[in-house]
């Protein structure tokens, strides 16, 4: 017999609906992520996330950094109700070196949209991701951006992803011209043409005529030449073309492909309307208890992101958590898996950006803000009930180091509390050297920015003003088996040894040269480009 609360759970779970958006840097994300935000009525007018003062800056990039510059490197979650639906938009940031937040980001994820330059295709980042989403199995969109811009052939791009990417596609809407001849598109499931007029800036809903395919006023309405190539081309695709099958869709192995330009607002709320019938709603998750299905009664839930001083005002600590399975409730004790404890959840908040309100309850696809006093760690598992974990979440090979130094002895409090937080929530990773007279915190980051963002935050947040030293290194590898492993196989040439955040052996070498050099000669060390997990399950180092 079903219960209430399983009754409730099974209507909370068919309304959400959860995804990321994924591309590489400039091909539009901020910005379809705010259209988005103005089709779903969360905003009501759209902020141009150019780097002008004069502008009003996008609501999904908070850090006066990212203002500065418009560019997105934080990620943030923004949630809002459209059309009876329950959404929550995973934002990761734009850029490559934070390709690791947006790995973390993927795993609250439900859904993955790729957004792609259509005048560029595919680009490194993108293909990066992709494969991060291949092994989560999460069911990918496209969207080709842009259109109002020279673009590449439609087919030409489609042929892409299938060749490169081994994914079937399915061309939900179908553009009418490109560039400045970039009338509207043609929508597949209505089988009807929705032609836009442009707005300025986009900062508004695009205006749009609505028409059969064979209305005489179509005539009045487009040129002859791109309606010819318009009927050609959907022949094209229904002669040749697959069929839509949602169940290839939802397996990761068939992608829906959509066109329009974010910018203009052009085809936005046709890929929204699209989006959310075909998406996946929140799923089951492997745990130690085995696959859990969302209307799960007892709740779950991990964290997949820290975030300090989110408002500069109470220097506060936030940790996202993703609700996995149950309800949650506000005030409600749960057990953190990794120390055992009970912890009682206060203060818990919808959160959209930087802005927060305080929220009751909350269902499996949500995410939730909570305060966070130094007892989380991301991976970390809470629960009621029985005791389980969520796979964890890895931290992936640096390849950039610098001693970060303190220049100010008096500063030295605010030094250590800021290296401490940002390390908490995964800014950048921090070594520290095993002689013990080097006490200053070792950096480890993916890309250069990660280091500048740390110093501008070290110096807007915490008020100590930092200098880089670059070390000579490349490649970290963290020793199978610890300090005993090491221990045994004696002294070695070529690397140089430092611990990490959790007081494990990482082997720091020059190039890839050195780290087989060191591997040949010792072939019982074995060494992991992948830190071992430390919350939740261990997860394949793929």
């Amino acid at each position: 017999m079903t219960t209430e609360l399983e009754t409730e759970l099974l209507t909370a779970v068919e309304r959400r609906r959860n995804f990321a958006i994924i591309s590489h840097p400039d091909a539009g994300k901020t910005t379809l992520t705010e259209k988005l935000l103005l089709y779903g009525g969360a905003i009501h007018e759209a902020g141009s996330v150019k780097a002008r003062r004069a502008q009003r800056h996008a609501t999904s990039d908070w850090m006066a950094m990212e203002q500065q510059r418009g560019i997105s490197i934080t990620s943030t979650v923004l949630q809002f109700e459209y059309q009876n639906y329950h959404i929550n938009l995973l934002d990761t940031p734009g850029h490559q070196d934070f390709s690791e937040d947006t790995y973390r980001t993927l795993a609250a994820a439900d859904n993955a949209v790729m957004l792609e330059d259509a005048a560029k295709g595919l680009e490194p980042q993108t293909r990066k991701l992709f494969e991060v989403c291949k092994l989560r199995r999460l069911p990918i969109f496209t969207f080709f951006n842009k259109l109002d811009r020279p673009s590449r052939d439609p087919l030409d791009l489609l042929d892409e992803i299938e060749k490169e990417l081994g994914l079937q596609t399915y061309p939900v809407n179908w553009p009418i011209g490109t560039g400045d001849r970039f009338k509207g598109v043609f929508d597949r499931r209505g089988r009807k043409i929705h032609l836009f007029e442009r707005t300025k800036h986009g900062s508004r809903a695009a205006v749009e005529t609505v028409i059969e395919l064979g209305d005489p006023r179509i005539e009045d309405l487009l040129e002859q030449d791109l309606y010819y190539q318009l009927k050609e081309e959907l022949e094209l695709l229904d002669e040749l073309g697959t069929e839509l099958d949602l169940d290839l869709v939802r397996s990761g192995k068939m992608t829906p492909v959509f066109f329009g330009s974010a910018m203009s607002n052009f085809g936005v709320e046709l890929f929204l309307d699209a989006f959310l019938d075909y998406a996946m709603k929140p799923i089951a998750r492997n745990s130690s208890a085995g696959e859990l299905p969302p209307t799960y009664e007892d709740f779950t839930g991990f964290v997949f992101k820290l975030q300090a001083n989110m408002d500069p005002r109470h220097r506060d600590r936030v940790a996202f958590i993703r609700v996995c399975t149950g309800k949650f409730e506000k005030d409600m004790n749960v057990t953190h898996a990794r120390t055992g404890k009970t912890v009682r959840l206060s203060r818990p908040q919808k959160l959209f950006a930087q802005d927060r309100e305080s929220i009751e309850v909350a269902y499996p696809g949500d995410v939730i803000g909570l305060n966070n006093p130094g007892v989380f760690a991301i991976g970390d598992t809470i629960y009621t009930g029985q005791k389980l974990e969520y796979e964890g979440i890895p931290c992936f090979s640096p390849e950039l180091f610098a001693f970060l130094r303190n220049p100010n002895p008096s500063k030295f409090k605010q030094f250590r509390k800021g290296v401490s937080e940002l390390q908490e929530e995964g800014a950048v990773q921090i070594m520290y050297s095993v002689d013990e007279s080097k006490r200053e915190p070792i950096l480890a980051a993916v890309g250069q920015l990660q280091f500048e963002v740390v110093q501008f935050r070290m110096q807007s947040e915490y008020n100590v003003e930092t200098t880089i030293d670059m070390l000579p290194y490349s490649v970290a590898r963290w020793v199978d088996g610890g300090w005993d492993a090491l221990a045994k196989v004696g002294r070695l040439f070529n690397t140089v040894t430092v611990k990490d955040s959790w007081g494990r052996p990482v082997l720091l070498f020059r190039n890839d040269w050195n780290c087989r050099q060191v591997e040949g000669e010792h072939p019982v060390l074995r060494l992991n480009a992948i830190a071992p997990v430390v919350s939740g399950l261990a997860v394949s180092a793929e």
